[in-house]
């Protein structure tokens, strides 16, 4: 799974946690599933307003540390430069190559974890990992998470034609 690090404003500070159960729900939603102790789900419930932040391989530390420390023991958001969109109470980390600012469409309760729907209002990303076609994704060098042996990995090569090379079979 792609580790993505998603920016609230709690309390009118920004702060970042590291989350990796973040998918798609169709071209204008995401979702993410956040342990309900966190609190940046305060400032989205807060503020009805959270951003995706794709980091790369180079944001690694940072990337770890936003997950092992609580906004409400530390300031995350020193790490980084922070910049807002459109809704403007969505932080967005400059240094991260992609970034999506999202408003609250719905809020799912889950016995131990919040699952936040969002709906995508505007994304970003450096001219470095943009091609004509959006964004090269080997460009961005995202960080992968493993959950069962708790690892960092790189993205591999690309190497088939999605919804194609199993026309093969037809």
């Amino acid at each position: 799974m792609p580790v993505t690090l998603v920016g609230a404003l709690v309390d009118g500070k920004p702060n970042y946690i590291t989350i990796a159960y973040v998918g798609i729900i169709d071209h204008g939603h995401v979702s993410l599933a956040m342990g309900k102790v966190h609190y940046t789900n305060d400032g989205i419930r807060e503020n009805g307003t959270f951003s995706i932040n794709l980091p790369s391989t180079s944001m690694v530390k940072e990337a770890d540390y936003c997950g092992l420390v609580s906004g409400r023991k530390a300031d995350k958001g020193a790490l980084f430069e922070t910049f807002f969109g459109v809704l403007e109470t969505a932080p967005m980390i400059a240094g991260c190559p992609v970034n999506m600012e999202c408003r609250l469409a719905q809020t799912i309760d889950m016995p131990r974890h919040d699952v936040f729907v969002g709906e995508v209002v505007a994304s970003y990303c450096d001219e470095e990992v943009a091609s004509e076609n959006g964004v090269d994704f080997s460009k961005v060098d995202p960080i992968l998470f493993a959950m069962y042996d708790k690892s960092y990995f790189r993205m591999g090569e690309r190497f088939a034609d999605a919804w194609s090379v199993g026309k093969a079979l037809m």
